[in-house]
């Protein structure tokens, strides 16, 4: 006999039949009906399918990067429509991670305890972190965002903090 596996007695077509216990011989013929019916299935998914299946997460979509704001012409609406659901989709990630760091903070809170203060300050230092940055980027903007505004609030951050210094710090003198 070859060493071939589908040549072997105790398989057919690719279904690989239980190996018979001697209970009962009912029990081998049903093993090998199934091998009858069900083996042609398994050949076609092992054979066909599965090579040709792409691996990939379904519920993963990937979306492609367009272009920023200030990338797109002036009169391109369609290029700054883009980018404003581009911020729109990163604004819910951001939104998405900033619950889950929540959420892990409150979690190691209720499992620590009393202690959780002390233990959890880490998680607790991210999160907020986090959510500096995120008010940094979305803050102010409303509802209606658009990625022109809040391109033209970066820009105006970015002023701010070449004249005064870091956003909170209070104006400069002009004294000193």
């Amino acid at each position: 006999m070859s060493s071939d596996t589908d040549t072997k007695p105790d398989k057919i077509f690719g279904y690989e039949k239980q190996v018979y216990t001697g209970r009962n011989p009912i029990e081998n013929v049903l093993e090998v009906a199934k091998g009858i019916l069900f083996g042609p299935l398994i050949w076609v998914r092992e054979t066909i399918v599965k090579p040709n299946q792409k691996d990939y997460n379904y519920y993963h979509e990937e979306l492609r990067r367009v272009p920023t704001v200030d990338q797109c012409y002036d009169d391109d609406r369609l290029c700054k429509w883009e980018a404003t659901q581009q911020l729109i989709r990163d604004k819910m990630v951001d939104g998405n991670i900033l619950s889950i760091l929540r959420q892990r903070y409150e979690d190691c809170r209720i499992y620590e305890g009393p202690d959780g203060m002390r233990k959890c300050q880490p998680l607790y230092d991210i999160y907020q972190k986090a959510e500096e940055n995120y008010y940094i980027k979305y803050g102010e903007l409303g509802v209606a965002i658009t990625a022109e505004r809040c391109y033209a609030k970066q820009l105006n951050r970015m002023l701010w903090e070449r004249r005064h210094g870091p956003v909170g710090t209070g104006m400069k003198n002009d004294s000193l």
